[in-house]
Protein backbone atom coordinates (compact mmCIF):
# COMPACT_ATOMS: atom_id res chain seq x y z
CA UNK A 1 0.00 0.00 0.00
CA UNK A 2 1.13 3.52 -0.93
CA UNK A 3 0.14 7.22 0.19
CA UNK A 4 -0.57 9.07 -2.62
CA UNK A 5 -1.77 12.81 -3.48
CA UNK A 6 -4.89 13.23 -5.67
CA UNK A 7 -5.42 16.48 -6.61
CA UNK A 8 -8.58 17.66 -8.42
CA UNK A 9 -10.06 21.42 -9.06
CA UNK A 10 -13.32 22.07 -7.28
CA UNK A 11 -16.65 23.64 -8.98
CA UNK A 12 -18.75 24.89 -5.73
CA UNK A 13 -21.71 27.03 -6.03
CA UNK A 14 -21.49 30.75 -4.88
CA UNK A 15 -23.17 28.73 -1.18
CA UNK A 16 -20.72 26.22 -1.16
CA UNK A 17 -17.80 29.07 -2.14
CA UNK A 18 -18.95 30.92 1.01
CA UNK A 19 -18.98 28.03 3.51
CA UNK A 20 -15.50 27.10 2.09
CA UNK A 21 -14.03 30.47 3.06
CA UNK A 22 -16.37 30.41 6.54
CA UNK A 23 -14.53 27.20 6.69
CA UNK A 24 -10.89 28.64 6.26
CA UNK A 25 -11.25 31.78 8.38
CA UNK A 26 -12.07 29.75 11.37
CA UNK A 27 -9.22 27.87 10.73
CA UNK A 28 -7.40 30.70 10.33
CA UNK A 29 -9.20 32.54 13.88
CA UNK A 30 -8.28 29.06 15.53
CA UNK A 31 -4.53 29.45 14.39
CA UNK A 32 -4.17 33.46 16.17
CA UNK A 33 -6.08 32.56 19.23
CA UNK A 34 -3.49 29.86 19.93
CA UNK A 35 -0.70 31.67 18.77
CA UNK A 36 -1.41 34.67 20.98
CA UNK A 37 -2.08 32.09 24.08
CA UNK A 38 1.28 30.95 23.69
CA UNK A 39 2.89 34.25 23.29
CA UNK A 40 1.06 35.99 26.24
CA UNK A 41 2.19 32.89 28.47
CA UNK A 42 6.25 33.32 26.80
CA UNK A 43 5.98 37.03 27.53
CA UNK A 44 4.54 36.83 30.69
CA UNK A 45 8.03 34.35 31.81
CA UNK A 46 9.93 36.56 30.19
CA UNK A 47 8.59 39.16 32.09
CA UNK A 48 8.76 37.57 35.30
CA UNK A 49 12.36 36.46 34.74
CA UNK A 50 13.62 40.15 34.48
CA UNK A 51 12.13 40.91 38.20
CA UNK A 52 14.38 37.74 39.10
CA UNK A 53 11.69 35.35 39.46
CA UNK A 54 13.13 32.11 38.57
CA UNK A 55 12.90 28.29 39.28
CA UNK A 56 9.34 26.68 40.33
CA UNK A 57 7.71 30.11 40.99
CA UNK A 58 7.58 30.95 36.89
CA UNK A 59 4.45 30.68 35.46
CA UNK A 60 4.39 26.94 33.64
CA UNK A 61 4.54 26.90 30.21
CA UNK A 62 1.43 26.57 27.98
CA UNK A 63 1.19 23.63 26.12
CA UNK A 64 1.74 24.01 22.68
CA UNK A 65 1.24 19.98 21.06
CA UNK A 66 -1.72 19.83 19.46
CA UNK A 67 -3.60 18.11 21.74
CA UNK A 68 -3.11 21.29 24.49
CA UNK A 69 -4.32 23.41 22.02
CA UNK A 70 -7.44 21.45 20.97
CA UNK A 71 -8.17 21.16 24.86
CA UNK A 72 -7.82 24.29 25.30
CA UNK A 73 -10.14 25.24 22.23
CA UNK A 74 -12.86 23.27 22.96
CA UNK A 75 -13.20 25.28 26.60
CA UNK A 76 -12.93 28.59 24.91
CA UNK A 77 -14.41 28.26 21.79
CA UNK A 78 -17.78 29.31 23.03
CA UNK A 79 -16.03 32.72 24.41
CA UNK A 80 -13.86 33.44 21.04
CA UNK A 81 -15.73 32.36 18.22
CA UNK A 82 -19.62 31.95 19.25
CA UNK A 83 -20.54 31.25 15.54
CA UNK A 84 -18.43 27.74 15.91
CA UNK A 85 -21.48 25.83 15.17
CA UNK A 86 -21.23 26.99 11.78
CA UNK A 87 -18.87 25.16 10.60
CA UNK A 88 -16.67 21.62 10.81
CA UNK A 89 -14.98 21.07 14.03
CA UNK A 90 -12.22 19.97 11.38
CA UNK A 91 -11.67 23.59 10.26
CA UNK A 92 -10.34 24.54 13.84
CA UNK A 93 -8.29 21.37 14.76
CA UNK A 94 -6.54 22.40 11.15
CA UNK A 95 -5.35 25.32 12.30
CA UNK A 96 -4.42 24.39 15.82
CA UNK A 97 -2.50 21.42 13.95
CA UNK A 98 -0.61 23.91 12.04
CA UNK A 99 0.28 25.76 14.61
CA UNK A 100 1.29 22.71 16.62
CA UNK A 101 3.87 22.06 14.10
CA UNK A 102 4.80 25.51 13.24
CA UNK A 103 5.66 26.00 17.20
CA UNK A 104 7.48 22.06 16.98
CA UNK A 105 10.20 23.10 14.47
CA UNK A 106 10.67 26.50 16.16
CA UNK A 107 11.37 24.79 19.70
CA UNK A 108 13.30 22.26 17.36
CA UNK A 109 15.21 24.69 15.17
CA UNK A 110 16.83 25.97 18.36
CA UNK A 111 18.29 22.90 19.45
CA UNK A 112 21.48 21.11 17.85
CA UNK A 113 19.21 17.85 16.84
CA UNK A 114 17.21 19.48 14.17
CA UNK A 115 19.18 19.87 10.84
CA UNK A 116 18.98 22.98 8.34
CA UNK A 117 18.52 26.42 8.60
CA UNK A 118 16.85 28.17 11.64
CA UNK A 119 12.98 28.35 11.35
CA UNK A 120 11.74 31.47 12.79
CA UNK A 121 8.24 31.96 15.42
CA UNK A 122 5.39 31.85 13.87
CA UNK A 123 3.46 35.17 12.84
CA UNK A 124 -0.11 35.60 13.19
CA UNK A 125 -2.15 34.91 9.80
CA UNK A 126 -3.88 37.98 7.90
CA UNK A 127 -7.40 37.53 6.15
CA UNK A 128 -6.05 39.54 3.21
CA UNK A 129 -2.84 37.87 2.83
CA UNK A 130 -3.36 34.90 4.27
CA UNK A 131 -3.89 31.75 1.59
CA UNK A 132 -7.56 30.09 2.67
CA UNK A 133 -6.82 26.71 3.12
CA UNK A 134 -8.78 23.69 5.52
CA UNK A 135 -7.74 20.35 6.48
CA UNK A 136 -10.52 17.07 7.00
CA UNK A 137 -9.32 14.31 8.51
CA UNK A 138 -12.77 12.42 9.96
CA UNK A 139 -16.18 12.39 8.61
CA UNK A 140 -17.63 11.74 5.57
CA UNK A 141 -14.69 11.98 3.45
CA UNK A 142 -15.66 10.71 -0.26
CA UNK A 143 -15.24 10.99 -4.26
CA UNK A 144 -16.22 9.62 -7.52
CA UNK A 145 -17.01 10.24 -10.57
CA UNK A 146 -17.38 13.82 -11.00
CA UNK A 147 -18.47 14.60 -7.37
CA UNK A 148 -16.93 14.82 -3.88
CA UNK A 149 -18.40 14.79 -0.45
CA UNK A 150 -16.80 16.51 2.64
CA UNK A 151 -17.92 17.21 6.40
CA UNK A 152 -20.89 19.50 6.68
CA UNK A 153 -20.13 21.10 3.12
CA UNK A 154 -21.73 18.29 1.46
CA UNK A 155 -21.66 17.09 -2.22
CA UNK A 156 -19.36 19.11 -4.58
CA UNK A 157 -18.87 19.62 -8.09
CA UNK A 158 -15.47 18.26 -9.91
CA UNK A 159 -13.76 19.40 -12.73
CA UNK A 160 -12.98 16.05 -13.92
CA UNK A 161 -13.92 12.26 -13.37
CA UNK A 162 -11.58 10.36 -11.01
CA UNK A 163 -12.95 7.19 -10.80
CA UNK A 164 -10.24 6.22 -12.57
CA UNK A 165 -7.64 7.54 -10.29
CA UNK A 166 -9.26 6.79 -6.67
CA UNK A 167 -9.69 3.17 -8.43
CA UNK A 168 -9.50 0.64 -4.83
CA UNK A 169 -8.33 3.35 -2.95
CA UNK A 170 -8.86 4.56 0.57
CA UNK A 171 -9.08 8.27 1.35
CA UNK A 172 -7.18 9.05 4.50
CA UNK A 173 -7.88 13.20 4.05
CA UNK A 174 -8.63 15.94 2.05
CA UNK A 175 -7.19 19.50 1.73
CA UNK A 176 -9.03 21.67 -0.07
CA UNK A 177 -7.24 25.21 -0.96
CA UNK A 178 -7.87 28.69 -3.11
CA UNK A 179 -4.87 29.22 -5.57
CA UNK A 180 -4.79 31.20 -8.57
CA UNK A 181 -9.00 32.48 -8.72
CA UNK A 182 -9.65 28.70 -8.03
CA UNK A 183 -10.71 26.16 -5.32
CA UNK A 184 -8.67 22.62 -5.16
CA UNK A 185 -8.89 19.50 -3.02
CA UNK A 186 -5.88 17.11 -2.31
CA UNK A 187 -6.89 13.88 -1.58
CA UNK A 188 -4.76 11.86 0.19
CA UNK A 189 -5.14 8.19 -0.16
CA UNK A 190 -3.91 4.51 0.20
CA UNK A 191 -3.65 2.67 -2.73
CA UNK A 192 -2.16 -0.52 -3.76
CA UNK A 193 -0.35 -0.03 -6.76
CA UNK A 194 1.48 -2.22 -9.12
CA UNK A 195 4.46 -0.49 -11.51
CA UNK A 196 6.49 -2.33 -13.93
CA UNK A 197 9.99 -2.57 -13.47
CA UNK A 198 12.90 -0.76 -15.54
CA UNK A 199 13.27 -1.94 -19.06
CA UNK A 200 16.78 -2.04 -18.39
CA UNK A 201 17.60 -2.52 -14.95
CA UNK A 202 21.23 -3.82 -15.44
CA UNK A 203 22.30 -0.31 -16.69
CA UNK A 204 23.83 2.52 -14.50
CA UNK A 205 23.04 6.01 -15.84
CA UNK A 206 24.42 9.21 -14.93
CA UNK A 207 22.66 12.67 -15.41
CA UNK A 208 24.00 15.94 -15.28
CA UNK A 209 21.89 18.60 -14.47
CA UNK A 210 22.89 22.09 -16.05
CA UNK A 211 20.91 25.49 -17.00
CA UNK A 212 22.09 25.44 -20.89
CA UNK A 213 21.23 21.77 -21.06
CA UNK A 214 18.49 20.65 -18.47
CA UNK A 215 19.79 17.30 -18.48
CA UNK A 216 22.54 15.25 -20.08
CA UNK A 217 22.77 11.23 -19.81
CA UNK A 218 25.63 9.42 -20.32
CA UNK A 219 24.49 7.60 -22.75
CA UNK A 220 24.30 10.59 -24.76
CA UNK A 221 20.74 11.70 -24.53
CA UNK A 222 20.48 15.73 -23.79
CA UNK A 223 17.20 16.87 -22.53
CA UNK A 224 17.34 20.76 -23.47
CA UNK A 225 15.95 23.15 -21.07
CA UNK A 226 13.12 24.57 -21.56
CA UNK A 227 12.92 27.88 -19.83
CA UNK A 228 9.29 28.35 -18.80
CA UNK A 229 9.71 31.22 -16.90
CA UNK A 230 12.29 32.68 -19.27
CA UNK A 231 9.16 32.34 -22.54
CA UNK A 232 6.52 33.81 -20.10
CA UNK A 233 8.64 36.62 -19.06
CA UNK A 234 7.64 39.37 -21.36
CA UNK A 235 4.34 38.86 -20.85
CA UNK A 236 5.02 38.06 -16.60
CA UNK A 237 6.81 41.83 -16.80
CA UNK A 238 3.91 43.18 -19.08
CA UNK A 239 1.16 42.59 -16.45
CA UNK A 240 3.77 43.82 -13.12
CA UNK A 241 3.91 47.07 -14.34
CA UNK A 242 0.21 47.17 -14.81
CA UNK A 243 0.16 45.82 -11.34
CA UNK A 244 2.12 48.62 -10.19
CA UNK A 245 0.11 50.96 -11.61
CA UNK A 246 -2.86 50.24 -10.37
CA UNK A 247 -4.44 51.88 -6.49
CA UNK A 248 -3.28 48.61 -3.99
CA UNK A 249 -3.47 48.20 -0.44
CA UNK A 250 -1.15 50.48 1.60
CA UNK A 251 -1.26 48.98 5.49
CA UNK A 252 0.39 52.29 6.71
CA UNK A 253 -2.80 54.42 5.14
CA UNK A 254 -5.49 51.79 5.56
CA UNK A 255 -5.94 52.14 1.54
CA UNK A 256 -8.18 49.83 0.09
CA UNK A 257 -7.07 47.67 -3.02
CA UNK A 258 -8.89 48.96 -6.32
CA UNK A 259 -10.95 46.45 -8.43
CA UNK A 260 -8.58 47.27 -11.03
CA UNK A 261 -5.88 46.27 -8.84
CA UNK A 262 -7.38 43.05 -8.39
CA UNK A 263 -8.34 41.99 -11.32
CA UNK A 264 -4.80 43.00 -12.52
CA UNK A 265 -3.25 41.13 -9.50
CA UNK A 266 -5.56 37.83 -10.52
CA UNK A 267 -3.85 37.86 -14.36
CA UNK A 268 -0.28 38.30 -13.03
CA UNK A 269 -0.93 35.86 -10.58
CA UNK A 270 -2.26 33.44 -13.18
CA UNK A 271 0.88 33.81 -15.41
CA UNK A 272 2.83 32.59 -12.96
CA UNK A 273 0.99 29.78 -11.98
CA UNK A 274 0.40 28.53 -15.62
CA UNK A 275 4.56 28.38 -15.61
CA UNK A 276 4.77 26.63 -12.37
CA UNK A 277 2.04 23.91 -13.66
CA UNK A 278 3.87 23.54 -17.64
CA UNK A 279 7.16 23.69 -15.50
CA UNK A 280 5.97 20.58 -13.63
CA UNK A 281 4.35 18.81 -16.01
CA UNK A 282 7.67 18.34 -18.02
CA UNK A 283 9.35 17.13 -14.81
CA UNK A 284 6.73 14.59 -14.28
CA UNK A 285 7.17 13.31 -17.65
CA UNK A 286 11.09 13.28 -17.53
CA UNK A 287 11.42 11.68 -14.35
CA UNK A 288 8.93 9.39 -15.23
CA UNK A 289 11.05 8.32 -18.51
CA UNK A 290 14.33 8.00 -16.85
CA UNK A 291 12.70 5.60 -13.59
CA UNK A 292 10.55 3.49 -16.01
CA UNK A 293 14.16 2.64 -17.84
CA UNK A 294 17.06 2.89 -16.28
CA UNK A 295 17.60 0.20 -12.90
CA UNK A 296 20.60 2.39 -11.68
CA UNK A 297 20.58 6.47 -11.90
CA UNK A 298 23.41 8.50 -10.31
CA UNK A 299 22.87 12.23 -9.84
CA UNK A 300 24.67 15.14 -8.02
CA UNK A 301 23.76 16.70 -4.90
CA UNK A 302 24.10 19.88 -6.18
CA UNK A 303 23.94 22.87 -3.85
CA UNK A 304 21.07 24.98 -4.85
CA UNK A 305 21.34 27.30 -2.23
CA UNK A 306 24.91 28.41 -2.89
CA UNK A 307 23.72 28.60 -6.80
CA UNK A 308 20.83 31.06 -6.24
CA UNK A 309 22.80 33.66 -4.48
CA UNK A 310 24.74 34.33 -7.89
CA UNK A 311 22.49 37.01 -9.15
CA UNK A 312 23.11 36.31 -12.64
CA UNK A 313 22.16 32.53 -12.33
CA UNK A 314 19.24 32.45 -9.42
CA UNK A 315 16.56 32.99 -12.02
CA UNK A 316 17.58 30.75 -14.43
CA UNK A 317 18.77 27.80 -11.40
CA UNK A 318 15.25 28.20 -9.90
CA UNK A 319 13.83 27.98 -13.31
CA UNK A 320 15.24 24.50 -14.00
CA UNK A 321 14.11 23.43 -10.24
CA UNK A 322 16.67 21.23 -9.96
CA UNK A 323 15.84 20.26 -6.32
CA UNK A 324 12.59 18.55 -7.74
CA UNK A 325 13.53 16.79 -9.96
CA UNK A 326 15.83 15.09 -7.32
CA UNK A 327 12.77 14.62 -5.51
CA UNK A 328 10.79 12.81 -7.98
CA UNK A 329 13.35 10.24 -9.09
CA UNK A 330 13.80 9.74 -5.44
CA UNK A 331 10.42 8.21 -4.76
CA UNK A 332 9.56 7.24 -8.61
CA UNK A 333 12.79 5.37 -9.16
CA UNK A 334 11.88 3.26 -5.80
CA UNK A 335 8.89 2.10 -7.12
CA UNK A 336 10.11 0.74 -10.48
CA UNK A 337 12.39 -1.46 -8.44
CA UNK A 338 15.14 0.93 -8.77
CA UNK A 339 18.35 2.31 -7.06
CA UNK A 340 19.33 6.07 -7.01
CA UNK A 341 22.97 7.32 -6.00
CA UNK A 342 23.42 10.48 -5.17
CA UNK A 343 27.42 11.86 -5.64
CA UNK A 344 29.12 13.26 -3.05
CA UNK A 345 29.23 17.22 -3.36
CA UNK A 346 32.76 17.02 -3.07
CA UNK A 347 33.06 14.80 -6.39
CA UNK A 348 34.62 15.94 -9.31
CA UNK A 349 32.39 15.13 -12.07
CA UNK A 350 33.04 18.22 -14.72
CA UNK A 351 36.90 18.49 -13.56
CA UNK A 352 37.22 15.00 -14.13
CA UNK A 353 38.87 13.65 -17.72
CA UNK A 354 36.63 10.52 -17.96
CA UNK A 355 38.95 8.66 -20.08
CA UNK A 356 42.38 9.10 -17.32
CA UNK A 357 40.74 9.73 -14.26
CA UNK A 358 42.99 12.97 -14.08
CA UNK A 359 41.23 16.28 -12.20
CA UNK A 360 41.89 19.91 -13.69
CA UNK A 361 42.81 22.39 -11.16
CA UNK A 362 40.47 25.04 -12.50
CA UNK A 363 37.36 24.91 -15.18
CA UNK A 364 35.50 27.97 -15.54
CA UNK A 365 31.73 28.29 -16.97
CA UNK A 366 32.72 29.46 -20.25
CA UNK A 367 34.62 26.47 -21.10
CA UNK A 368 32.08 24.32 -22.71
CA UNK A 369 34.45 21.78 -23.77
CA UNK A 370 36.63 19.74 -21.70
CA UNK A 371 39.76 19.35 -22.75
CA UNK A 372 42.05 16.68 -20.72
CA UNK A 373 45.73 18.12 -19.95
CA UNK A 374 47.20 14.47 -19.88
CA UNK A 375 45.26 12.51 -22.64
CA UNK A 376 44.51 14.81 -25.03
CA UNK A 377 40.95 13.96 -24.71
CA UNK A 378 38.16 16.85 -25.97
CA UNK A 379 34.93 16.10 -24.76
CA UNK A 380 31.66 18.02 -23.96
CA UNK A 381 31.93 18.73 -20.65
CA UNK A 382 28.17 17.72 -19.72
CA UNK A 383 29.06 14.60 -21.66
CA UNK A 384 32.04 14.26 -19.59
CA UNK A 385 30.52 14.80 -16.35
CA UNK A 386 27.49 12.13 -16.81
CA UNK A 387 29.99 9.42 -17.95
CA UNK A 388 32.11 10.27 -14.75
CA UNK A 389 28.53 9.79 -12.48
CA UNK A 390 27.77 7.02 -14.50
CA UNK A 391 31.46 5.64 -13.20
CA UNK A 392 30.60 6.77 -9.48
CA UNK A 393 27.85 4.20 -9.57
CA UNK A 394 29.51 1.75 -10.67
CA UNK A 395 32.05 2.23 -8.06
CA UNK A 396 29.77 2.91 -5.20
CA UNK A 397 27.69 -0.81 -6.10
CA UNK A 398 31.02 -2.38 -6.25
CA UNK A 399 31.85 -1.41 -3.03
CA UNK A 400 28.26 -1.75 -1.84
CA UNK A 401 28.55 -5.43 -2.92
CA UNK A 402 32.08 -6.11 -1.37
CA UNK A 403 30.71 -4.73 1.76
CA UNK A 404 33.71 -2.84 2.42
CA UNK A 405 34.15 0.81 3.54
CA UNK A 406 34.93 3.98 1.54
CA UNK A 407 37.36 6.26 3.54
CA UNK A 408 34.97 8.37 5.53
CA UNK A 409 32.68 4.99 6.04
CA UNK A 410 29.53 7.34 4.47
CA UNK A 411 30.26 6.27 0.44
CA UNK A 412 32.73 9.19 -0.44
CA UNK A 413 35.21 11.75 0.70
CA UNK A 414 36.51 15.18 -0.21
CA UNK A 415 38.59 13.97 -3.32
CA UNK A 416 37.23 12.68 -6.42
CA UNK A 417 35.53 9.09 -6.53
CA UNK A 418 37.13 8.55 -9.69
CA UNK A 419 41.02 9.54 -9.02
CA UNK A 420 41.49 7.66 -5.95
CA UNK A 421 40.84 4.15 -8.26
CA UNK A 422 44.55 4.05 -8.88
CA UNK A 423 47.29 6.14 -8.63
CA UNK A 424 50.18 6.96 -11.48
CA UNK A 425 53.17 9.26 -11.77
CA UNK A 426 52.01 13.10 -11.77
CA UNK A 427 52.86 14.20 -15.61
CA UNK A 428 55.12 17.75 -15.34
CA UNK A 429 53.81 20.64 -16.64
CA UNK A 430 49.98 19.62 -15.84
CA UNK A 431 47.81 22.14 -13.57
CA UNK A 432 45.96 19.33 -12.03
CA UNK A 433 45.94 18.73 -8.89
CA UNK A 434 45.67 15.36 -6.67
CA UNK A 435 46.09 11.66 -7.77
CA UNK A 436 45.50 10.86 -11.96
CA UNK A 437 44.99 7.12 -12.87
CA UNK A 438 43.96 4.93 -15.59
CA UNK A 439 39.85 4.04 -16.03
CA UNK A 440 38.47 1.00 -17.64
CA UNK A 441 36.82 1.65 -20.79
CA UNK A 442 33.38 2.76 -20.33
CA UNK A 443 30.58 0.17 -19.81
CA UNK A 444 33.61 -2.01 -17.86
CA UNK A 445 34.25 -2.43 -14.01
CA UNK A 446 37.61 -1.37 -12.21
CA UNK A 447 40.30 -4.13 -11.25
Amino acid sequence: MTLLAVRVALDPTPSQERALRSHAGGARVAFNWGLARVKANLSQRAAEKSYGITGEDLTPFVDWSFYGLRKAWNLAKINVAPWWRENSKEAYASGLERLARALKNWSASRGPKRKGAKVGFPRFRSKHQARPSVRFTTGPIRAGGITAVLPVLGRMKLHEDVTDRLAGARIRSATVRFERGRWFASFTVEQDVQRPRATKPGDVIGIDLGIKTLAVLSDGTEIPNPRHLGAALRKVRRAARTVSRRQGPDRRTGQRPSNRWRRASARLGGLHGRVADVRKDSIHKLTTSIARTYGVVVIEDLNVAGMTKNRRLARHVADASFSEIRRQLAYKIEWHGGTLIVADRWFASSKTCSRCGAVRAKLTLSERMYVCDVCAMVMDRDVNAALNLAQYGRNELKVAASGAETHNGRGADQRTGLARQVAVKRQPGTRQRGQTGTLPPQGESAA
